[in-house]
């Protein structure tokens, strides 16, 4: 096995040190061709199997690998943030000497396991989630989820006109930081017009103060694991603690939903703009129901595509994929969604976001 690993993570960096050969078309998908005879085995580790983004994901990788004639090797942890069972499905993918993992990774504590596996060869791209650090992967397909907080926010501070805004930020975690989390939330306080402090870090802004069209006051910040139970106990907390809150930040639409459900059986759903990321089919027919006024869409069938496609390239003597210009990672598009479009806010109607859900 150390052999075999040691082989085939020669061939990778031979590999990777060509330049100017880039395969385009060359051999049929199943294997045929330059370097046909070589199987190439891929792992998907996402972040649960239960999440529609994470579900979406995972039939898209299964496509291009069965288009890329790639072996395709499904995992997952057990929920948001489980990071023993994605270091698990690491350990899993070295043992079988796959030629590459694509990982949504669930916080920091999979950073040793990914660079274990690239250090036995394996050439690894985070999709959704980029680590921290950037390099602890080769690569990042992802949404610029800083850009998506922003859209959401510059939309929720046109609609606002200048009304004073009691907000409500429901996110991912408050016991571990990831990305996604703080690039989200971070990104819709800009959007507002509202200084943050660091922003890698939620929660660290002023409470009260001016965004870009009156007076703000943060009346939460709390987590939601992502899942929509999450997101009505969240949305009930934040209740109990200002019942007059009229913005609703959610890290995704599962969250959306639930802290909806929390804000109708309160009697209080008149008057909030409730904001979400991810854009799935369901959740733009949340934006055309009206639970969700505007949600920024991410294209998690491209993400899984492209890392399908790029592992093989590599693992066949290709090129290895290279970030988008001023950015870390490689980023796959993020569009707003919304049926109240606002001045000065690029977006699409949740009819034409139907059309593109999570393509």
């Amino acid at each position: 096995m150390i052999q075999r690993i040691g082989r085939r993570r020669a061939a990778l960096l031979a590999a990777v040190a060509v330049t100017g050969m880039v395969v385009t078309g060359c051999g049929d998908s199943s294997g045929g061709g330059s370097g046909g005879d070589k199987s190439v085995a891929v792992a998907l580790i996402t972040k649960n199997s239960t999440n529609p983004f994470f579900v979406t994901m995972q039939q898209g990788a299964k496509k291009a690998a069965e288009a890329e004639g790639v072996k395709l090797t499904v995992a997952a942890g057990k929920e948001d943030g489980d990071e023993a069972g994605q270091v698990q499905a690491i350990e899993d993918s070295i043992a079988r000497g796959d030629e590459g993992i694509l990982i949504t990774p669930n916080g920091p504590g999979v950073n040793p396991a990914i660079k274990k596996a690239r250090d036995a060869g394996l050439y690894v791209i985070a999709l959704d989630t980029p680590p921290d650090p950037a390099n602890t992967v080769d690569i990042t397909f992802a949404t610029d989820n800083f850009k998506a907080g922003e859209l959401i926010g510059r939309w929720t501070a046109a609609q606002l006109a200048g009304k004073p805004a009691t907000i409500a930020l429901l996110d991912l975690f408050n016991d571990k930081i990831v990305s996604v989390d703080y690039n989200r939330d971070q990104g819709f306080l800009t959007g507002m017009g509202i200084d943050t402090a660091d922003r890698k870090k939620n929660g660290d802004e002023a409470k009260t103060g001016n965004y870009s069209g009156g007076t703000y006051t943060i009346a939460c910040n709390e987590p939601t694991n992502g899942a929509e139970d999450g997101g009505r106990t969240a949305m009930e907390n934040c209740l109990t603690k200002d019942p007059a809150i009229n913005v609703v930040y959610t890290i995704n639409e599962p969250a959306a939903v639930g802290a909806h459900k929390a804000l109708q059986a309160a009697g209080k759903t008149q008057g909030v703009l409730v904001v979400s990321v991810d854009g799935g089919c369901d959740g733009v027919r949340q934006v055309k129901d009206g639970v969700i006024g505007a949600t920024s869409q991410q294209y998690p069938l491209k993400m899984a595509e492209l890392g399908v496609q790029a592992i093989k390239k590599i693992a066949t003597g290709g090129e290895k994929p290279q970030v988008t210009d001023g950015l870390d990672f490689f980023d796959t598009g993020v569009t707003l969604v919304t049926d109240r479009a606002a001045g000065g806010v690029e977006s699409i109607t949740s009819a034409d976001g139907a059309q593109r859900c999570w393509g």
